[in-house]
């Protein structure tokens, strides 16, 4: 995603947060990370405004989180009413954490289908998952939803190279 911009956060003096964009984390780097993990949590909000953490499976393709899984699920319902959410994976050494919307996917069939089937089954197939390209073809999607990332921050030695990312606004 070559229209990703990056920076350092704003955070207390002493946290020891370089003054300088010398030493930001690459994108790409990153997003390999998010290609690469297995495990994702997942973070929204109760319609009472209680926080609710679960962990997911998914794939980062195209730029985003794809996810499937029941509507009725604490976590979809909660997103139903608020689709603003956290993404986060399980390190907490080796961070990324990205803010964003997640909605319901449209439904997904051919090629992009066949991308997002093959991407499940490489990841999952050995813990018994490997949709088929067309699970996400019908009028309800089979309950694929859609993380899109607004921000994020990451990093592998912090302070030194902590970095804020700004994606584009779809």
């Amino acid at each position: 995603m070559s229209d990703v911009h990056a920076d350092r956060p704003i955070m207390p003096d002493g946290y020891g947060v370089p003054d300088t964009t010398d030493g930001l984390l690459e994108w790409d780097a990153v997003e390999a990370r998010l290609e690469a993990a297995t495990e994702f949590w997942l973070a929204t909000t109760r319609p009472d405004g209680r926080p609710h953490v679960v962990p997911r499976w998914g794939v980062w393709l195209d730029g985003r989180f794809w996810y499937d899984g029941s509507p009725m699920t604490r976590h979809a319902r909660n997103l139903a009413g608020n689709p603003a959410c956290a993404l986060h994976l399980e390190s907490g050494t080796e961070v990324v954490v990205l803010d964003g919307r997640s909605v319901p996917s449209a439904p997904v069939a051919g090629e992009f289908g066949q991308r997002l089937s093959d991407a499940f089954a490489w990841k999952y197939r050995d813990r018994g998952y490997a949709p088929s390209p067309d699970a996400w073809a019908g009028d309800d999607a089979g309950g694929l939803a859609v993380f899109t990332p607004r921000t994020g921050l990451a990093w592998t030695d912090f302070p030194t190279d902590v970095t804020r990312f700004h994606f584009p606004v779809a």
